[in-house]
C-alpha cells in the first residue's frame, strides 16, 4: 500500500541522505530553505520510502531533492511521487515545474514531458541539468 501525505521538513533528511548522498556528511542534505518549502512523503507499507521538496516563486515551482530509498528503486514510487506533485502543482495554478536533474536521471524526466534546457553544472561529484515542463 502506498500512501503520499505533508510531511515536516526534518523528515525528508535521512531518506535524501541514504539515496542521494550517502557519502557525504548528513547534514549536506539540509537545504537553507526546507522550512519554506512543501514537503512530501512517500510511505510503503506505513514506512517513509520516498520524499520530494517543493519551492516556489509566483507561479514557477522547483522540486528538489525527490529520493526514494535504495531498497525501494525501480518498483515505480519515484514515478508516483512526481505524479503527485504535477497534479498539486496544477491544483496550485503552476505555470512552470523545473528541477535541477542528475544527468544519469534525464530519461525518467522525460516520461513526464519534462525538456532540457542548455543549463548544465557539476556538484558533490554529479552533473546536472536544469529540466523543466510548461503547466498551463
Amino acid at each position: 500500500m502506498v500512501q503520499i501525505e505533508q510531511i515536516f521538513p526534518s523528515l525528508t533528511w535521512r531518506i535524501r541522505h541514504e539515496a542521494m548522498y550517502p557519502e557525504l556528511p548528513f547534514d549536506s542534505v539540509k537545504l537553507a530553505s526546507d522550512f519554506d518549502g512543501i514537503h512530501f512523503g512517500l510511505y510503503l507499507d506505513h514506512k517513509l520510502t520516498g520524499v520530494v521538496s517543493l519551492f516556489y516563486e509566483g507561479t514557477v515551482y522547483q522540486f528538489r531533492k525527490l529520493a526514494i530509498l535504495p531498497g525501494a528503486q525501480k518498483i515505480g514510487l519515484g514515478s508516483q511521487l512526481m505524479t503527485y506533485i504535477l497534479d498539486f502543482c496544477k491544483i496550485q495554478k503552476a505555470t512552470k515545474l523545473w528541477c535541477n536533474a542528475r544527468v544519469n536521471a534525464k530519461e525518467f524526466y522525460f516520461k513526464f514531458g519534462f525538456h532540457e534546457t542548455n543549463k548544465t553544472f557539476f556538484k558533490d561529484g554529479y552533473d546536472f541539468v536544469i529540466m523543466e515542463k510548461e503547466l498551463s
